[in-house]
């Protein structure tokens, strides 16, 4: 009997319903937010220096940030608890959209759904440590290298802070190009023999996306654009094994339905 035969029924509820369950999920994400902040707001300063230390260790001696504001020095700080305590909470708040989600879907898109949520966010601190541990090195190392000899190289720490998470943003996001690519395939937009064929228009889009994402340097869009390529190349394979895996259910269904009746 396939997943979806008559028998099974998707749970239903009035708009008022759904409008209270979409406000209790949304308070336990939030809750969950500040609970990880308050930890995170006690440490701000460290957690400032950390995010800050890709940079700072690429300064030359004798320099470092500075803050041309006069609430800079704590209003940063802050910011950054607060993006950390978001980042760190991500899948309570993925969970929470998951679970208003979740009643109305058939069992078998539950099947396919719940491992691309699981990657999605795996993927996506999997960018964010990417740029941290990777671009973020020879990004500064580039940015500190090109300084003029007659110029002072010394950041604004707001605007380094503001830069970063922008960067966390869109390698995070990029990251996400596998769930992309497999979304694209098992809706049916998109065929993945089409996606394999059309490689080539892939890639240069790939590589102007990049360059609207980085800073305009040839190093920061080839580090963003490459992995992007290498992460379309595993979506595509990712697609293939699941289109696999969605005609053999129907297979295996389609056979007991026949050999039920």
């Amino acid at each position: 009997m396939s997943d979806e035969s008559p028998k099974e029924t998707l749970a239903e509820g009035t708009l008022m319903s759904h409008l209270l369950e979409l406000r209790n999920r949304l308070m336990k994400a939030v809750l969950a937010i500040f609970i990880l902040f308050v930890p995170c707001a006690y440490f701000a300063n460290d957690l400032f220096v950390l995010i800050a230390e890709p940079l700072v260790d690429k300064l030359p001696a004798g320099t470092s940030l500075q803050s041309t504001s006069v609430v800079g020095p704590f209003m940063t700080p802050f910011k950054v608890s607060f993006y950390v305590a978001l980042f760190a909470a991500m899948p309570v708040v993925i969970y929470q959209i998951w679970a208003f989600v979740a009643p109305g879907l058939y069992r078998k898109e539950k099947r396919f759904a719940v491992p691309l949520l699981v990657s999605s966010v795996f993927l996506f601190y999997a960018g964010i440590v990417f740029a941290y541990f990777v671009v973020f090195p020879v990004m500064f190392n580039f940015f500190v290298g090109t300084v003029p000899g007659i110029v002072k190289y010394a950041p604004d720490m707001a605007a380094y802070l503001d830069f970063v998470l922008t960067m966390f943003f869109a390698f995070g996001i990029a990251f996400e190009v596998p769930i992309a690519v497999v979304l694209l395939v098992l809706t049916g937009l998109v065929k993945v023999e089409q996606l394999g064929k059309n490689r080539g228009y892939v890639i240069i889009g790939i590589f102007i996306v990049a360059a609207f994402l980085t800073p305009p340097d040839a190093i920061s869009q080839s580090i963003m654009a490459i992995p992007m390529w290498i992460l379309y190349e595993g979506g595509l394979v990712m697609a293939r094994v699941m289109q696999k895996m969605r005609r053999d259910s129907a297979e295996a269904a389609e056979k007991e339905e026949a050999e039920a009746s």
